[in-house]
């Protein structure tokens, strides 16, 4: 538990990438407050420390970028082969559900798919926030492809929206719903029960995307 003396308004509850459980809260709160605040968010707890044993037991070895070794992209996964330099157009390509690899590139591999994979994630991610804003009538100030490693999306309080490369590996409609909600922030700032009940208009059923990117956050990656 952490006492803020700043101007700390509210109770907040949050675990932490190692399992840790934190709770925020005014200075002066009673610890009966911070008690029944704990259980009422229990099972909510309980919850996501499940979640994480799954992305956990889901996460994938170290990448070795070796022929054979298989690629996420859009939520299937293709295999990696290498070829000959020069017989492409550039120094990766996907065709025919295959990544091709120039040889003399083996040392660079994981900058080169990085690479490829934020280019892809810029065409596809600025696609599918023109529908969502066109459907919602939100407007984004800017778009920027980032390297979270956790975070898949985020939204500025001056309406930019920041999305991980890595986001690009997941399904479309994965991608749709941490779209839909960081659009949604630019019209509601918080997680509020307001906020969620927006995204059931904007995306109903999102619950299934948001618990699929929970338990695969570590297939994700690379």
């Amino acid at each position: 538990m952490v006492r803020s003396k700043k101007r700390r308004k509210t109770l907040l509850l949050t675990i932490e990438r190692n399992g840790k459980v934190v709770i925020r809260v005014p200075h002066q709160t009673p610890e009966g407050e911070i008690q029944a605040f704990f259980k009422r968010k229990l099972s909510w707890v309980k919850k996501k420390i499940e979640e994480k044993k799954k992305s956990v037991q889901n996460a994938e070895h170290p990448k070795q970028f070796i022929a054979g070794e298989k690629f996420l992209y859009l939520g299937e996964r293709y295999p990696l082969e290498m070829r000959e330099p020069g017989k492409g157009r550039g120094k990766l390509a996907l065709s025919h559900g295959v990544f091709f690899l120039d040889s003399d590139c083996a040392k660079r591999a994981r900058e080169i798919f990085i690479k490829w994979y934020k280019d892809r994630a810029s065409e596809i991610f600025a696609e599918r926030v023109r529908f969502y804003s066109k459907k919602l009538k939100l407007y984004p100030k800017e778009i920027r492809i980032s390297s979270a490693k956790t975070r898949y999306g985020s939204c500025t309080a001056d309406n930019k929206l920041f999305f991980s490369f890595r986001l690009v590996m997941a399904p479309y409609a994965e991608i749709d719903y941490i779209i839909a909600h960081e659009l949604a922030h630019i019209k509601i700032k918080n997680h509020s029960r307001r906020f969620w009940r927006y995204m059931e208009e904007a995306m109903p059923g999102y619950g299934k995307h948001k618990k699929w990117l929970n338990e695969n956050s570590g297939v994700l990656d690379i």
